[in-house]
């Protein structure tokens, strides 16, 4: 499976952004997710959907990033809404084929994208 983000951007805070990716093969049944990576940092889930299509999110980003996908297309995104400055960082789309849950570990995930990057401004 190839992912491609696309979408990124530099935003003032309050902003809205949608992030996308393009998967090269089905995910549908995956658990597909967004994560983000500040810099010195590692990588945190920012926004998972399971195989059956159930979301969860972290506390740091519910009520404002929503993510959905569109299986006829093999398409993954993601809603920023209301961004802050602690939303900046590398925006990386992955997926996880060995089972449709979903976990916010990183080390659970199979297949990822090169990132996109998220730039929020005062």
């Amino acid at each position: 499976v190839r992912l491609t983000e696309s979408g990124g951007g530099s935003v003032q805070a309050g902003a809205s952004l949608r992030v996308s990716c393009k998967a090269s093969g089905y995910i549908y049944g995956y658990c597909m997710a967004w994560f983000r990576q500040r810099p010195g940092q590692g990588r945190e889930a920012v926004a998972t959907m399971d195989g059956p299509g159930s979301p969860d999110y972290p506390d740091s980003v519910k009520g404002r990033f929503t993510i959905s996908r569109d299986t006829v297309k093999s398409e993954l995104y993601l809603q920023m809404n209301n961004l802050t400055l602690e939303d900046s960082g590398m925006y990386y789309c992955a997926a996880k084929i060995t089972s449709p849950q979903c976990f916010f570990s990183a080390v659970s995930f199979n297949y990822w994208g090169q990132g996109t990057q998220v730039t929020v401004s005062p």
